[in-house]
């Protein structure tokens, strides 16, 4: 199977990544072939979407490519999501490191590009509007699309976005 990367929005309150969870683990499940190849993932790991889909993957007995935007990319993260982050960089088959130093939205962007790279199809937790800055996920699946990577939008009902 070719790589299913993930692009999401950040800040989603938690009700909206519960819904957004339970959408990811239905299509990772949907992408699985009896006796076929396990999923691969392809994820940036970020907090929300990235780090949600990047467990489904693993728990679905998947394997995972993490792309790591910049060095400093970790400590642009919530403290608070430093342990996920972590441990699923140590869970990846494989860590792909963008020759960035600053963790900015041109490294974010440029991990995204990096990420696609690997990809067949991207899912998308987005709710249809233009990013918010540069290197957004609306940046993102417009990239997939440019590049004709097949695009799924997951905005489960009840989804809010600050």
């Amino acid at each position: 199977m070719t790589g299913v990367a993930i692009t999401g929005h950040l800040g989603l309150p938690a009700a909206t990544l519960d819904l957004v969870d339970r959408a990811l683990r239905l299509e990772v499940a949907l992408r699985m072939r009896p006796g076929g190849p396990p999923p691969v993932g392809v994820s940036c790991l970020a907090d929300g979407p990235d780090s949600l889909f990047a467990q489904a993957i693993l728990d679905a007995g998947g394997r995972l490519i993490a792309v790591v935007p910049a060095r400093r990319y970790r400590d642009s993260l919530p403290a608070s999501h430093h342990a996920a982050y972590d441990r699923l960089l140590a869970a990846a088959d494989r860590v792909i490191e963008v020759d960035r130093e600053e963790s900015n939205s041109e490294a974010h962007q440029a991990g995204s590009l990096r990420m696609l790279d690997e990809a067949g199809e991207l899912l998308a937790v987005w709710d249809g509007l233009p990013a918010r800055g540069f290197g957004g996920t609306a940046d993102v699946v417009a990239t997939a699309h440019a590049r004709g990577l097949p695009v799924t939008v997951l905005w489960p009902e009840g989804s809010e976005r600050p």
